[in-house]
């Protein structure tokens, strides 16, 4: 699962964090992820993750490699 989100944050500029919270906003029964920072440096890409919206491609791939990990 991580390689999948490394290749979409990479190929899209943002943070793997960024990428993994926008992936769990959008799973059926998540109502809210819940991340936390714990350096001022991390602050940007959970802030990010509000408004990053994967494709359904994207979120096809990583819901695939969740599957396997269960």
């Amino acid at each position: 699962m991580v390689k999948a989100v490394e290749d979409i944050a990479s190929a899209r500029g943002v943070e793997m964090s960024t990428v993994a919270i926008a992936w769990l906003r959008g799973r059926p029964g998540v109502v809210a992820p819940i991340a936390s920072a714990r350096t001022v440096e991390q602050l940007s890409a959970l802030m990010a993750s509000a408004e990053f919206e994967l494709t359904a491609d994207e979120t096809a791939a990583l819901d695939e490699v969740s599957a396997r990990v269960k």
